[in-house]
């Protein structure tokens, strides 16, 4: 079994019977007392994040998770169908798992699956994305790039804000991790 010392930022452990992938990790040695690992994890299948710190060397047990780059296809209905660009094998991923991921995939966008024990525990996103604005207000005569902001909904149904001089049909692209407006696109 391992140690908090091999703790590693990707890393996923097994605590309590619950999955959690390391985000951030620090190893701190004071200059009074004993060393320790302070850690910022996610819980695996909630999403939930919290902070934990473990004693140096506190066994740990980790967990292997098999990570695919993989291309979306489709939804099914009952899932997210997934098929690996080398193999050709699908995968069909539940709308637990993929959360807020729906708002910013597109058919055919590439993103990583990870599974433990052949089940598609999580999905990472690229950090952004190019989507198209489908619907937004027109902007005024002498709106600037500096000014307020206003909502648009993207080719996915995602609603954000964008600046007042975008307009229908402008692709833009968008943060995943946050859904905040990143800058416009231009082929």
């Amino acid at each position: 079994m391992a140690t908090s010392n091999d703790i590693k930022n990707g890393s996923v452990l097994n605590l309590d019977g619950n999955l959690w992938t390391i985000i951030d990790f620090q190893h701190v040695k004071p200059g009074k007392g004993g060393a320790f690992v302070r850690t910022k994890m996610k819980n695996v299948m909630t999403g939930k994040t919290v902070d934990k710190t473990f004693n140096a060397g506190t066994k740990v047990e980790f967990e292997t998770v098999d990570r695919r780059d993989m291309q979306y296809l489709y939804s099914d209905g009952t899932g997210y169908v997934f098929m690996d660009p080398n193999t050709f094998d699908q995968v069909t991923v539940s709308e637990a798992v993929m959360g807020d991921a729906t708002d910013y995939l597109l058919e055919s966008e590439k993103a990583t699956i990870g599974s433990h024990n052949g089940n598609p525990i999580f999905l990472e996103l690229p950090a952004s994305v190019v989507l198209e604005v489908t619907y937004t207000e027109p902007g005024l005569q002498g709106d600037r790039s500096s000014g307020g902001t206003k909502p648009a909904t993207l080719e996915t149904g995602k609603e954000i804000q964008v600046p007042l001089f975008l307009e229908q049909g402008t692709r833009v692209k968008v943060n995943t991790s946050s859904g905040d407006y990143l800058g416009r696109v231009t082929d």
